[in-house]
């Protein structure tokens, strides 16, 4: 037969609960571990839901910008399989219309208009609205910093010392064998730390129940003598 002491994980710790004890303390653990997976999982699928980014662009002063990136899901409308977006904003909710326009997979760039509309929109071809216009833009500046910076970077790569190309690795390689160690020695002296912490309880309850008991055993004597 199996007692609800053997499957008892502080089987080895006697803190005075008893049989019945043991039974509800095993029932409010399980109950609380099912509470706890269910509302990972519900937490998860709701924001698997959420599988739409929407960069917005908004013209502050004479620049467009990025002001925020937010998240959207599918917002089922009647029965006719017509939907909207829900997107997710900081404390609020707002419903747009499904986009078309990608700008990268699942992302959905929009433009606040000064009446506070979202537009989607997409990113421009400049080379092809360079050669609409006849427009040759080189910038030396640009072409002379990359030549700089290739040759800054051979010499770098090319004067390194063992220790400055594989310092670091040795480094986390060394500090994860530490801490692998460290693991190995807590998980060894585990079980030794679990027996003289069940002998501490069990010597706190022994010393409750002494003081508990002399005193009714001074005032027993008291009563008799008297």
């Amino acid at each position: 037969m199996v007692s609800t002491g053997d499957i008892n994980p502080f089987g080895s710790i006697d803190i005075g609960l008893g049989a019945i004890g043991s039974a509800l303390l095993i029932f409010f653990l399980i109950i609380f571990i099912i509470l706890l997976v269910g509302g990972l999982v519900i937490w998860r699928i709701n924001a698997k839901k959420y599988k739409y980014r929407i960069p917005l662009q908004k013209k502050v002063g004479n620049i467009v910008i990025r002001v925020g990136t937010y998240v959207a899901k599918d917002f089922p409308i009647g029965r006719a399989g017509d939907k909207l977006w829900l997107v997710k904003l900081k404390g609020a909710k707002k419903y747009i219309p499904p986009a078309t326009l990608q700008t990268a997979p699942f992302e959905y760039t929009h433009f606040e208009r000064e009446d506070g509309e979202w537009i989607n929109i997409s990113m421009p071809d400049v080379d092809e609205i360079m050669k609409k216009h006849k427009v040759k833009y080189v910038h030396q500046d640009m072409r002379a910093n990359r030549v700089a910076i290739n040759t800054l970077l051979d010499q770098r790569f090319t004067d390194k010392s063992f220790w400055d190309k594989y310092g670091n690795m040795i480094v986390n390689i060394i500090m994860y064998l530490v801490i692998t160690v460290c693991m190995v020695i807590i998980f060894w002296q585990w079980s030794d730390i679990v027996d003289k912490t069940s002998q501490l309880l069990q010597q706190i309850i022994d010393y409750d129940k002494a003081k508990s008991i002399i005193p009714a055993l001074t005032l027993l004597f008291f009563r008799r003598r008297k």
